[in-house]
Order: C-alpha cells, then sequence, then structure tokens
C-alpha cells in the first residue's frame, strides 16, 4: 500500500527542498573527501530515505513503485552518491529478502534496514561473471548443519560499510539457474574480508570493493528463503525492479545537466548576446528536453504496470537502456554548450560527466539490455503467433 496523493505530494516536496539546500551544496565536499557526511546521512534517516521501498509491518514506507521512480527523479538530481548510500536499502540490498525472505529473516533485517542503522549489499558480481551471472564461481558447499563459502566477489557497491550481504553462490555444480542460492551473510562473519575502496573514474562517495569468502562459515538460518536454487531467479526480479529505480536516477541526473547548460547558456555571452540565443545551442537544448521527457514518460508508466502485477522484464530494459544511453548523450551536449570551461573541475557538468558514465554499464549494461529486449520480444511474438 502506498502513501494517500496528499502525503506523498508532501513527502516529494520535502525531498526537493532536501536536494536543493542539503545535498547539491556539499557535493564538491563529497568528491574531495570520498566520503557522505554523518549529518547528511542522519538526516536521510529522519526522512525515511533508507526505507522507502520496505513494506509498513517492517517500519517502511511502502512506497508504490510508481511513487518510487517519482522520488528518483529528485533524488537523482545531486550527486549519485547521496542516492548510492541508501541505495542499496532500497533496492539490491533488501528486496531479495522483501521478495523471498523467510518471516525471521523480515524480521530480523528489514526493520533496520527501514532505519538506516543495517546497511544492507548486493554481492553478485565477480571478477570472471559480470554480465553472465550463471557463471560465478563462489561455493557454498553444505557441511552437517551449516555452509561453508569460498569465492570474490567484485565492485560491490556499499561493501565497505555494509553489514550484511545478500551472496550469491553455487550450492550445484551444474551451470543453471536452480544451481545457485543466495546467502544472508553478516559483514562481521569469520571469513569475510573486505577489499580497499575501489578508485573509480566518477561517483566518488559511492563506495564500492571486492567482498572476500575464505572459508566463511554460515548457518542454515542464512539461506534466503530457506530453500537452495532461488538465488538466481531472486536476483533477476530484483534486478527489473533495481533498472527502473537507476532509470529514475537518469532521469534527475539528466534534468541536473540541463539546469546547468540552461544556467550557462543564457548568462554566457558571445558576439553580444547570450549563447542561448543561438539556434545550434537551442538544438542541443531541444533534443535534451525531448529525451528527458520521453524517458520519464517510459519509466512511469513501466512502474504502473509494475504496480498493477504486469510482468516488466522487456520494459523495466527498455527503460534502463533508454534512460541511460540519453543521459551519456545529455552529458556529452552539457559539457560542449559549456565550451571549455565544461572540461573544468570548477563547473559542475565535469564531475557530472564523469559520474554519468557508469549508468551504462551497472545492473546490466547497455548491451546486455538489448539482448533482454530483443529475447522478450522475440518471445511474445511467436506466443502470439
Amino acid at each position: 500500500m502506498s502513501l494517500d496523493k496528499e502525503s506523498f505530494t508532501i513527502f516529494l516536496d520535502t525531498i526537493q527542498k532536501f536536494v536543493d539546500n542539503k545535498l547539491i551544496p556539499r557535493e564538491e565536499e563529497v568528491s574531495e573527501t570520498n566520503n557522505i557526511p554523518i549529518d547528511v546521512i542522519n538526516e536521510m534517516k529522519e526522512l525515511g530515505l533508507f526505507g522507502i521501498s520496505i513494506p509498513h509491518e517492517y517500519g517502511g514506507s511502502n512506497l508504490s513503485m510508481e511513487e518510487e521512480v517519482r522520488l528518483t527523479f529528485e533524488l537523482g538530481r545531486a550527486s549519485p552518491a547521496f542516492r548510492s548510500i541508501a541505495g542499496t536499502n532500497i533496492g539490491i540490498g533488501s528486496q531479495a529478502i522483501v521478495m523471498s525472505g523467510t518471516e525471521e529473516q523480515k524480521k530480523k533485517y528489514l526493520p533496520n534496514f527501514a532505519t538506516g542503522e543495517l546497511i544492507g549489499s548486493f554481492a553478485l558480481t565477480e571478477p570472471d561473471a559480470g554480465s553472465d551471472a550463471m557463471s560465478i564461481k563462489t561455493t557454498a558447499k553444505k557441511s552437517n548443519k551449516k555452509y561453508v563459502i569460498n569465492g570474490t566477489k567484485r565492485y560491490i557497491t556499499n561493501a565497505p560499510i555494509a553489514g550484511v550481504f545478500s551472496v550469491m553462490a553455487k550450492t550445484r555444480p551444474e551451470k543453471k539457474s536452480s544451481s545457485i542460492s543466495c546467502f544472508l551473510v553478516d559483514a562481521k562473519t569469520s571469513g569475510v574480508i573486505i577489499g580497499k575502496p575501489d578508485v573509480k573514474m566518477g561517483q566518488r562517495g559511492a563506495l564500492t570493493a571486492d567482498v572476500i569468502f575464505d572459508n566463511c562459515e554460515v548457518s542454515e538460518d542464512s539461506l534466503l528463503g530457506g530453500q537452495e536454487g532461488i538465488g538466481f531467479t531472486t536476483a533477476m526480479k530484483v534486478l527489473d525492479k533495481g533498472r527502473l529505480h537507476i532509470s529514475g536516477i537518469c532521469v534527475g541526473l539528466a534534468e541536473r545537466l540541463l539546469y546547468e547548460s540552461l544556467k550557462f547558456s543564457t548568462s554566457r555571452k558571445q558576439f553580444g548576446e547570450d549563447i542561448a540565443s543561438f539556434q545550434l545551442i537551442q538544438a542541443m537544448i531541444a533534443d535534451s528536453k525531448t529525451e528527458i521527457l520521453a524517458a520519464k514518460n517510459l519509466i512511469i508508466n513501466t512502474a504502473i504496470m509494475r504496480d498493477n502485477g504486469i510482468n516488466i522484464t522487456l520494459d523495466s530494459s527498455c527503460a534502463k537502456l533508454f534512460a541511460s544511453e540519453i543521459l551519456g548523450k545529455i552529458a556529452d551536449r552539457a559539457v560542449q554548450i559549456h565550451g571549455g570551461a565544461g572540461y573544468m573541475a570548477e563547473y559542475p557538468v565535469e564531475r557530472l560527466y564523469r559520474d554519468a558514465r557508469l549508468f551504462r554499464i551497472y545492473e546490466g549494461t547497455s548491451q546486455i539490455q538489448q539482448l533482454i529486449i530483443a529475447r522478450e520480444t522475440i518471445k511474445r511474438f511467436k506466443n502470439s503467433n
């Protein structure tokens, strides 16, 4: 059950002001320190941002998917690092438990996810298994009433600050979806080793790192849903939802880049007039605005479909592909509109340009989205003929 319309409108207005007055002014600080200030995190907790997708009975606000993406349009206007600190609790770090966890697992983890006191993290990607998720090599071998996990996970969001990991591991040797199970592993468990934070092109403050499991012993109770073989299917469901969330963040960042382009082009003068009056600048502004509106409507429509119980595997991939690709184009145009200034670190577009590049890669590359879209489209055609 979502919020009533009036309550959500008030909440969204509060978030808009929070982004404008608190997050955007702190972006440079985050970029320089590679860290989210604790006072900002505390304000995000107070606003309930860590629990927007968690059911009411576990302390969350349980926003509908439509409400969630409308919220991401606002959060996305600030540095992606701010969204990332809460992003795993909102999405991939919590939703596996929401969708497939036992009641005991939900009661144990979800209330603390909702308050932000516990950070969840989703450990799927490996050095030799990125897009090909079924090729993971991490294993979980059963020994008496325990499992022993061995393997390395790579580029794991929020790993340095996570309290619990949703770990995908093979419980059978065959390369098929039913061979992969999910384990909820406390970060303090013996045998869990967190690597150094990755040094990335952009998105400073959004921490990622390797997570190594070296003879990590966990109880049967840590098996998601209390059964083997549901890890891969759960992960795919989580990613369907997560891709829609990320699409909304892309739109928010695209809106910010267009704002910065308008701010610069309406004040920068050449040949005695604002460069915004030049038709070729206007063409870039027009293309950017059109793409943003198209992406926004695709995302909202897909969110409504999910709220109505309709499968969105095809549509969420379309949204992720389109939104992340237009974000890249808009970021490039923003730098072009700024000219030489856009290449300088004193202007936000230089940093935002680097931040934007990752969205075409994580939670499924653009090429993976194309494969999913083609597969699902062909399947639907065959089923209807």
